[in-house]
């Protein structure tokens, strides 16, 4: 049977000073107040402290973790179970394994989405240019810090950076790392923020030095002459416009168009693409060319597939 309600004046009131909540209240407030006090903590923490990069080039993210391998000792020695990094890390980003080791996999060399990859990693970390190839889970795969992290780490341990606590007050962290090299413009990063976001392509790492040598020797140089254009991990061809090049250095904003590579097989009819253009992948590329062949707009063709192996890249198509 169902219990009676009681009415209204019989049912006790809470009314203890210490829980806040508990007394119906409505504040009058102007929006603009509501947004600064509520909202502007919220939207510089994910500014400054997640999603966009700092003047070394690295989110806290990386920074967290390249660190933690430094102080693991990878620098200089053997490879070590991913497992046994991610869980070392998270002493410093307590965001949760899973995004520990992505952030990993993005770094590393097998993956393939940096020009100056900071983690030399062996096993299967996936590829950039996949959609669909996973990369192993950290407890089959092994990595240490590559030999340009000596460049990142130079001088740490000589009060060049400041140090802070970590989130639970237990050890303490660089706010930067003392990069030798402009490395901002030499790894490729992009962010999405709370009303702001980042995209920076990666630059040549010999560019970028010869460019930042020139330019303390001259501010007013030609940036052109020595920073040609972007340059890609996953290679392609890059439509060059001396002027659009020139609009972007001045401005920071722009595009550039990269093309494939391929080469033509005449002995088997076919065409091979061994070079992609950056963030694009080989499962979306073969998706278009199945739908063109599909509406009839590439009769030529007649089948096309991924032939990638050990020794790389490489769609082939049939004609």
């Amino acid at each position: 049977m169902a219990k009676k309600k009681q009415p209204e004046e019989t049912r006790q009131k809470v009314n203890n000073p210490n829980v806040m909540g508990l007394r119906a209240q409505v504040l009058e407030q102007p929006i603009t107040d509501t947004l600064e006090t509520n909202y502007m903590p919220y939207a510089m923490s994910v500014i400054v402290s997640r999603a966009i990069p700092e003047i070394d080039g690295f989110k806290p993210s990386h920074r967290k973790l390249l660190y933690t391998m430094y102080k693991m000792g990878l620098l200089t020695g053997a490879r070590t179970k991913s497992a046994n990094i991610v869980g070392q890390t998270m002493r410093l980003n307590p965001h949760g394994d899973a995004a520990i080791y992505d952030t990993m996999v993005r770094l590393s060399k097998g993956y393939g989405a940096l020009l100056t990859p900071f983690v030399d990693s062996k096993g299967n970390f996936g590829k950039t240019y996949s959609r669909d190839m996973s990369w192993a889970a950290p407890r089959y795969t092994e990595a240490k810090l590559s030999g340009i992290c000596a460049e990142i780490f130079k001088d740490i341990d000589s009060d060049t950076v400041d140090f802070v606590d970590n989130y639970d007050n237990t050890m303490k962290e660089p706010a930067l790392l003392p990069t030798t090299f402009p490395n901002i413009l030499v790894s490729a990063n992009s962010g999405i923020a709370v009303g702001m976001a980042s995209q920076f392509c990666g630059f040549n790492l010999k560019e970028v030095c010869d460019t930042t040598i020139a330019y303390l020797k001259n501010p007013e140089c030609d940036l052109t002459e020595t920073l040609l254009a972007p340059d890609f991990p996953t290679g392609g061809e890059l439509v060059f416009d001396a002027d659009t090049i020139r609009d972007i250095y001045e401005s920071g904003r722009g595009s550039v168009k990269v093309r494939a590579k391929y080469r033509y097989i005449k002995e088997e009819n076919l065409i091979e693409i061994y070079e992609i253009p950056y963030s694009t992948t080989v499962e979306a590329i073969l998706d278009k060319v199945a739908e063109l062949i599909k509406l009839g707009k590439a009769k030529e063709i007649s089948d096309m597939r991924d032939e990638t192996d050990l020794s790389g890249l490489k769609l082939a198509i049939d004609l």
